[in-house]
């Protein structure tokens, strides 16, 4: 490759991080060094990248500060019509896989639990099931066992939102949760406006409930787009719209104060169901959720102990202001008997004070093994020449989930095929949309 052609593939690597919203108004852009050795090119091409980026505009320099992405009028991506979700078959075909044949598992979003307090709440658990052998048989009737609703309520100050524990609700994890919010808000036929990409399960849900679906373009930075957000809304009757603001699943975008609060202006009559199920997860002091911003008690808060202790927990809670009656009510005819044996122990559990010192831990594991993870695996993609300079992979601020995006040209599906007998699991991008427009 030529001097030429190397300072465009630079150029055009850059213009792809700012199309696809990786990079924003204002943020910097490496130091001239760092991209250097990040893209394996000279110190002079990269110099002559930039100084065609700030020729048109694209960028600008800053004295002792180096180049920033300069303030555009972007061509938001459109919004696509209302879809039906058709997905069931693919993912029942890509979730199907045995994962103690795995030696690399990054296709899955399953927390660590290696660690002495997740085997002291198994020992609570064994505890408790030896306790329960010896009790009459009952049910733990819905809204769920006190001590637990006590602590989560805790849990839930924690992270900002004030939830009384007559407003909250246990349930059989987030999912549960967010399909019975769907129930109490819509009907068949109804639309839901959802991030685009949107967490394959949450579609999952859409699908069984006979619900249409508005993609709204996300940044996998900054979440959602509150301007594309607002078209849809002028097209379409949307009956609610399910957002995860704290890491979503799959990018690990996090939304800003400021598009948190645009978010709930844009649409003042319209339920909001709020995922948080990363919440906990932030390395830094977090952002408050929609639900402590929520002035007109119209924000479904969701919420699981499933990503920072234990998925096979089950554990999850709602608290849902004006609709918490109706979301009872369903719960009631769905789970006539809960899982009092996992809320018991569990609630024992929270009340030892282990659950936060494991919080802080986790913090500072999935920061170190993110960074880690993400340095190695650029350093593994920029060995190959058609590919340095023309992916995007954005380090979260929290969580433990990274989207990487290919040239679009290569097919995910493919990738994810050959290295299944590998003994190495990724999830295809085909699973977190409705328009097969994720395969790269």
């Amino acid at each position: 490759m030529d001097m030429n052609n190397k300072y465009v593939m630079v150029e055009e690597s850059i213009k792809h991080q700012i199309d696809s919203g990786l990079l924003v108004s204002q943020d910097k852009l490496p130091s001239i060094r760092a991209l250097s050795q990040q893209l394996s090119v000279s110190k002079n091409t990269v110099i002559r990248a930039y100084q065609e980026l700030e020729a048109q505009g694209v960028i600008y320099a800053v004295t002792k500060s180096g180049y920033h992405v300069n303030h555009r009028q972007d061509t938001l991506k459109p919004v696509t019509k209302p879809n039906q979700v058709d997905l069931l078959s693919v993912c029942k075909e890509i979730l199907t896989y045995s994962p103690e044949n795995e030696w690399l598992a990054t296709g899955t979003a399953h927390p660590n639990i290696d660690t002495p307090i997740i085997k002291s709440l198994y020992a609570e658990i064994g505890r408790h099931s030896r306790r329960q052998a010896n009790v009459a048989s009952h049910y733990q009737l819905p809204p769920g066992n006190d001590q637990l609703i006590k602590h989560l309520g805790k849990i839930s100050q924690d992270l900002g939102v004030n939830a009384p524990a007559n407003q909250i609700a246990v349930t059989h994890g987030a999912q549960q949760a967010i399909s019975l919010a769907l129930r109490a808000l819509t009907q068949a036929g109804d639309i839901v406006a959802v991030e685009s990409p949107c967490y394959f399960g949450n579609l999952l849900l859409m699908e069984s409930l006979g619900l249409k679906v508005v993609e709204i373009p996300s940044c996998p930075k900054t979440g959602i787009e509150p301007e594309s957000l607002r078209q849809a809304l002028k097209k379409w009757d949307i009956s609610a719209i399910l957002v995860t603001p704290n890491f979503t699943n799959p990018t690990g975008a996090r939304m800003p104060l400021e598009k948190r609060v645009e978010l709930l202006k844009l649409a003042p009559s319209i339920p909001i169901i709020e995922d948080d199920v990363f919440g906990a997860l932030a390395f830094d002091q977090g952002i408050p959720p929609l639900k402590a911003l929520d002035k007109d008690d119209r924000v479904i808060y969701v919420n699981s102990l499933s990503k920072v202790l234990d998925s096979r927990l089950r554990i999850g809670w709602v608290t849902a202001g004006q609709y918490q009656a109706k979301i009872e009510k369903l719960l009631l005819c769905d789970n006539m008997g809960s899982l009092n044996l996992m809320q018991s122990a569990v609630a024992d559990f929270l009340g030892t004070g282990k659950y936060r010192t494991h919080v802080q831990k986790m913090h500072r594991f999935y920061q170190a093994n993110v960074k880690q993870f993400h340095c190695e695996l650029v350093t593994a993609l920029n060995q190959y020449p058609e590919l340095r300079g023309r992916y995007q992979i954005y380090l979260p601020q929290g969580s433990f989930l990274l989207w990487l995006t290919l040239p679009e040209h290569i097919d995910s599906e493919k990738i994810y095929q050959q290295a299944k007998p590998e003994g190495i699991s990724i999830l295809p991008g085909t699973i977190f949309g409705t328009s097969d427009q994720f395969r790269h």
